[in-house]
């Protein structure tokens, strides 16, 4: 993610602060009698919706569902998950969490993950969305234990290009950090012209994406490697519009980072190697939740 000085506020005396969400999901994941089973507890607006087990008992699949449809400023979202030993979790959401215009105030969504030993999580909401003048701040955090294994992905799409309603001005910040192994923190101002169309910035895409594979016990050298090739087999053949790099920050993890100029081609791109790594890391097959062909 292209990184900047971090902007002003919106311009403009703040107003009271208006009434607003404060939603919490609690996420439990155990396993029992070898089936991944939840137990979860919300305050506010947030929801899950029933478990399916699509490939078995062994791995729960849910979809988090917000019903107010967006976030404004003023709301406040808190979304923790952990996933107990020898559970495995998969995560998305049924459509795109959008944070609307701003009115003074930023709106805020914070997911905590939290892995036990021998725990597997894939965390894949679908994008979030920017609209012209929001004020936002999306941020995620994860602890792995020893032996634990994550998935995760972040996109991000900056106003809606294809309706006419381009970012124009605003900010969105963006954070993303594994205490002592990963920092990344992207604050994103509409107005910063190099940032947004320099050819060391965004270049003039407006949708952009991270893609995260975490172990909490080191990868092997041979594992590591065979995973980075063939996610640098599978870029070669992406779409033209879509720019991305594949990297190893360090030994328990590897970062896909990509620019596109709308979230379809990349969200596309980032199933496939969700599916690639899936397939070599765990020898599974990349059975995807039904929402997302809805």
């Amino acid at each position: 993610m292209a990184h900047s000085a971090i902007a002003p506020r919106i311009a403009g005396s703040a107003p009271a602060a208006p009434p607003a969400w404060h939603a919490r999901l609690d996420l439990g994941y155990s396993r029992r009698d070898g089936a991944t089973v939840l137990h979860f507890t919300h305050d506010g607006p947030l929801r899950v919706l029933r478990s399916l087990h699509p490939e078995g008992a062994g791995i729960c699949h849910n979809v988090l569902v917000h019903p107010p449809g967006g976030i404004v400023g003023g709301d406040v979202i808190d979304i923790r998950a952990h996933v107990a030993e020898g559970a495995h979790a998969l995560v998305t959401t049924p459509g795109a969490t959008r944070f609307y215009r701003s009115n003074g105030h930023a709106g805020i969504q914070r997911t905590r993950l939290s892995l036990a030993p021998h725990a597997r999580l894939e965390w894949l909401p679908l994008e979030a969305l920017a609209y012209n003048a929001c004020d936002a701040v999306n941020e995620l955090e994860f602890e792995l234990a020893a032996g634990a294994q994550l998935i995760a992905w972040d996109i991000t799409a900056l106003g809606l290009p294809l309706a006419g309603q381009p970012f124009g001005q605003g900010r969105f910040v963006q954070h993303v950090r594994w205490p002592g192994r990963y920092l990344e923190r992207g604050v994103i101002d509409a107005t910063d012209a190099r940032l947004m169309n320099g050819p060391l910035g965004l270049a003039g895409a407006r949708c952009i994406g991270s893609l995260l594979l975490a172990s909490g016990t080191p990868l092997p050298r041979v594992l590591r490697e065979q995973l980075l090739e063939a996610a640098q087999a599978l870029l070669a053949d992406a779409p033209g519009e879509v720019t991305a790099g594949v990297t190893s920050p360090n030994a328990h993890m590897l970062a896909l980072r990509g620019l596109a100029p709308v979230v379809e081609p990349l969200m596309l791109l980032w199933q496939r190697i969700w599916a690639l790594w899936r397939g070599l890391w765990w020898d599974m097959g990349a059975t995807r939740p039904r929402i997302w062909s809805m």
